[in-house]
């Protein structure tokens, strides 16, 4: 068996069987790499080469968390969810269900926007969902719902919309792979090539709003117990807070670094006295515990990658792919998608997944006779597959880092598991039409 698929495969079922997701990868890197002929040593050196890869983004979490813990201390994310709560205990029943749709839209939006208009991605999620998350649990919201609606706003921007991270996925990336294999894609719109599988992503959007449309109960008790709900603020917090954000998001734009954007806002917290010099030190610690998870969770989900491509098994998986398609238009687009959402729930990363399929899959894709449109559709596509729904992926486990706070979001279960049944499966299928179609 390929060392890729089983790996993969060794890592989704132990996460499936709640086995922690960190010692799942673990585990399916060292199966792999066994399989793959690095032996344990090999693949150790190999895990241990990939770690440093996934330590920034893994520190940028345990300082945004800090961060977060300080906007809670000063009272501002609490301002706004004190006037939500204010709204919801004032509506009825049909006022409340209203409430509950303007909420979810607020979301999607601020999700959209933070991959183009405030390219923040993922950094918005641990400040805005803990505080709202008494909102949410009030209004009895499912939120695997949130969940999907995060996960969406993370990701179709991106492969639709050249702007923001899709100005690098879309061009730097796609188009430059595809150019450098090959193919010429003067005069093409990447947007067209990218808009059926983007309306698969509306669809998935649209079911997991009627799937997860009931309510769903959770313990307030652990959301007072994790999120302060009485915390005092005043005006002077409350701007404290407001300018600390925009610096924060001014440094990080601006240096292209949410380390030092989140360090930035937590410094003006406390240098302007919101949170005391004796406590900064306890906040500090407590953000970082925050988000230890999901950042152990990164650096684990590099080394397993580092693995994966240690053995060069990922190569010879697609070029196995080739093999097994043949001459067939419509095995080889089905073939080439589902060897796509493989690799990327493997690497956790559509922007790394792309380079490394698009060396045989456009080859592949001018043998098989497609047009120079569908072969972007088809690696675009196939890149970003798997996203959505890997254990591995920020799209993941940002959402999980928001909303498991209180202990009552399971990543596997509440995030991954919706997000590949909502978004991966219509991706499969609107992916395919648009290669036969284009």
């Amino acid at each position: 068996m390929n060392a890729v698929v089983a790996a993969v495969g060794i890592m989704l079922i132990l996460s499936l069987c709640r086995v922690h997701v960190v010692v799942a990868l673990i585990v399916g890197a060292l199966a792999g790499g066994l399989l793959g002929g690095l032996g344990l040593e090999g693949s150790l050196s190999a895990f241990n080469k990939g770690l440093g890869g996934g330590a920034t983004v893994a520190l940028s979490y345990a300082l945004l968390g800090a961060f977060a813990v300080a906007i809670a201390k000063s009272g501002l994310a609490h301002a706004l969810a004190d006037k939500v709560l204010v709204m919801v205990d004032k509506q009825d029943a049909q006022g409340a269900g209203l409430l509950k749709w303007i909420l979810i839209c607020v979301l999607l939006v601020v999700a959209v926007s933070s991959q183009n208009i405030l390219p923040i991605h993922i950094a918005f999620i641990p400040l805005l969902i803990p505080p709202l998350l008494y909102v949410l649990t009030k209004l009895q919201i499912d939120r695997r719902l949130i969940a999907c609606v995060l996960t969406f706003g993370l990701i179709t921007p991106y492969m639709f919309l050249p702007v923001g991270f899709g100005a690098i996925f879309l061009n730097d990336i796609l188009v430059a792979n595809v150019v450098n294999n090959g193919v010429d894609t003067t005069g093409l719109n990447v947007t067209e090539a990218m808009l059926i599988p983007a309306v698969g992503m509306v669809v998935g959007l649209l079911i997991a709003l009627f799937s997860y449309r009931k309510k769903r109960v959770y313990d307030l008790a652990k959301v007072q117990k994790a999120e302060r709900v009485d915390v005092q603020y005043n005006p002077k917090t409350l701007l404290v807070a407001v300018a600390a954000i925009a610096t924060a998001f001014i440094v990080q734009l601006w240096l292209d670094s949410m380390i030092i954007g989140a360090l930035s806002g937590f410094i003006i917290f406390s240098v302007s006295g919101v949170v005391r010099w004796k406590e900064a030190d306890d906040l500090f610690t407590e953000g970082m515990k925050m988000m230890a998870m999901i950042g152990f969770i990164m650096i684990a989900a590099a080394g397993f990658a580092e693995v994966m491509k240690a053995t060069g098994e990922v190569k010879t998986l697609v070029e196995s792919s080739a093999t097994l398609i043949g001459h067939d238009k419509a095995v080889g687009a089905l073939v080439m998608l589902l060897v796509g959402l493989l690799v990327t729930m493997g690497i956790g990363s559509s922007f790394s997944t792309v380079p490394i399929i698009a060396a045989i899959f456009v080859p592949l894709g001018v043998q098989l006779g497609f047009s120079p449109l569908a072969i972007l559709s088809i690696v675009g596509t196939a890149g970003a597959l798997g996203d959505a729904g890997s254990p591995a992926s920020d799209s993941t486990l940002g959402p999980t880092a928001g909303l498991n706070v209180d202990g009552q979001h399971n990543h596997i279960w509440d995030s991954v598991v919706p997000t590949f049944l909502h978004y991966n499966l219509p991706l499969l299928v609107f992916g395919w039409i648009a290669a036969m179609t284009l």
